[in-house]
């Protein structure tokens, strides 16, 4: 008889981080949309059918051939009583000499600034470490967005950096401010530019 495998879950102390579900579709395209005009100035251009049913379940069976295949982590962030908050994601994880992977997050405009996505970034990065062994765990966001960059210092990233037409946002390739945390981390403080 085979053991069925337990959905992978994650805990913390007021939010819960687990793969998306097709049952989250309403409560995905509801948030996305509500906080379309929050999120679209730190996104790529959305797809026409972004919001759409198809896109959504294409979305849930990448998660989870991704979490399978350790490749990757596309998470929601809930509360305790499982409402969506936003979403974080651990992907682009590389093996071998390197141990590293990158994350990316959104929050929903009216769960900003509450404490939710630090508390995500903490958890997800602690298993990065603990569970999954990786060694750095990366990020990038915009220089004018001081929300991102505040969350992702005081999540102890460190800042290193400015990558070149790193993404493209709305439409252009922009420059990102790099912040990494390292696991065995001995750098002090680094100044942010």
């Amino acid at each position: 008889m085979l053991a069925r495998r337990r959905p992978f879950r994650l805990d913390a102390e007021r939010i819960v981080l687990r793969l998306p579900q097709h049952s989250d579709f309403n409560a995905w395209t509801g948030l996305r949309d509500a906080s379309r005009a929050f999120l679209t100035p730190w996104e790529p251009v959305w797809s026409p059918d972004h919001l759409s049913r198809k896109s959504y379940t294409n979305r849930v069976y990448w998660a989870a051939r991704s979490a399978r295949a350790g490749t990757a982590f596309p998470l929601f962030v809930l509360d305790r009583d499982g409402a969506l908050l936003g979403a974080i994601t651990l992907d682009n994880i590389r093996r071998g000499p390197a141990q590293s992977g990158t994350i990316g997050y959104w929050i929903g405009q009216s769960f900003a600034r509450q404490g939710y996505m630090r508390e995500a970034i903490g958890v997800l990065v602690h298993h990065a470490f603990t569970g999954l062994d990786l060694s750095r765990v990366e990020a990038a966001c915009l220089p004018e967005n001081a929300a991102s960059r505040g969350v992702l210092e005081k999540s102890g990233f460190k800042y290193e950096g400015v990558a070149q037409s790193y993404l493209q946002i709305g439409g252009r390739w922009r420059n990102h401010v790099l912040y990494a945390n390292l696991r065995h981390d001995r750098r002090g403080k680094t100044e942010v530019r």
